[in-house]
């Protein structure tokens, strides 16, 4: 059974993007990460929320790497979350209006494999609808001050997690857990 990993990348304050949804902070954090690293083949899908999909790209200028998940590291099937499909279709993503849906269809797609959640407000919508399995925070050095929150949910409650592993790679920290049900 597919389980649903939220994974970034995050400033020590909380933000996986910059002001105005800008990811270029992001470039001189990227590096070897063996976490990531071992990761990636486990990933069977992506689910990825309409901001992050339409948004700025950590590798852009960056032939083969530009608008390719984990920089060109890994293909696959993709399903997008959005009110605004697309007129025309686009090579290898599916285009999901309800959560259920999407989740139902990264799933199928994952082959037993993660379906990896990339977007705040698309993982805020997974854990609240109890469909969050996991979290991986990557840390980086850097204090952004504004931009895109890891998790934004003004007067929510608080969501209990589990630490499965705490590593290091040059660039970050990595965080990793359950979400506690």
């Amino acid at each position: 059974m597919s389980k649903l990993l939220y994974s970034a990348t995050m400033s020590l304050d909380g933000f996986i993007a910059g002001p105005g949804g800008s990811m270029a902070w992001l470039r001189e954090h990227l590096g070897p990460n063996p976490t990531v690293d071992d990761l990636v083949p486990q990933v069977g899908a992506l689910l990825v929320g309409n901001r992050s999909f339409r948004g700025d790209d950590a590798y852009k200028g960056e032939p083969g790497r530009e608008g390719k998940a984990f920089g060109g590291g890994w293909e696959g099937p993709q399903v997008v979350l959005t009110h605004r499909p697309p007129a025309g279709p686009v090579p290898g993503v599916t285009f999901a209006t309800d959560l259920r849906a999407a989740i139902d269809t990264a799933k199928a797609a994952a082959g037993g494999g993660y379906v990896n959640v990339i977007g705040a407000d698309v993982a805020r919508q997974c854990l609240e609808a109890g469909e969050l399995d996991e979290v991986l925070v990557c840390v980086a050095p850097v204090l952004l001050g504004d931009g895109v929150r890891l998790f934004d949910h003004p007067g929510g409650t608080a969501v209990r997690l589990e630490r499965l592993a705490v590593t290091q790679a040059p660039h970050a920290v990595n965080l990793w857990f359950r979400v506690a049900r």
